[in-house]
């Protein structure tokens, strides 16, 4: 079973993310901010991580740096919010395997986490 650690300040997008990944077979850990996020990596090496972009503490973009430079195998996909096209771009620079637009589809969710799980 795959571990997919889920990084978003919004508690409610936690719940319904990590409601998602565990109703189709995923371990889920969780972060509150980029800073818990990078720690929490290092804690639980899941499979896949979801980040969102803006949150406190350390942004998605910071946590994603540090995570890369730390493991540049790490599998990060961002979660952004509608209007964010150039933090993605920031993203995809600095090492992001894939984004979802939030409010996600749960099928794109799912198939973009599946499609990390498999490389």
């Amino acid at each position: 079973m795959a571990k997919i650690l889920v990084a978003d300040d919004a508690m409610f997008m936690r719940n319904r993310t990590s409601k998602l990944l565990t109703a189709n077979g995923y371990e889920v850990v969780e972060a509150s901010n980029g800073e818990e996020a990078v720690k929490r990596y290092f804690e639980e090496k899941p499979d896949v991580v979801l980040m969102d972009i803006t949150m406190p503490e350390m942004d998605g973009i910071e946590a994603l740096k540090q995570l890369k430079a730390e493991d540049p195998d790490v599998k990060v996909i961002m979660v952004t919010a509608m209007g964010q096209q150039s933090m993605v771009l920031e993203a995809i620079k600095a090492g992001a395997r894939d984004f979802v637009v939030k409010p996600f589809d749960p099928d794109q969710l799912l198939e973009a986490v599946r499609k990390q799980c498999q490389q």
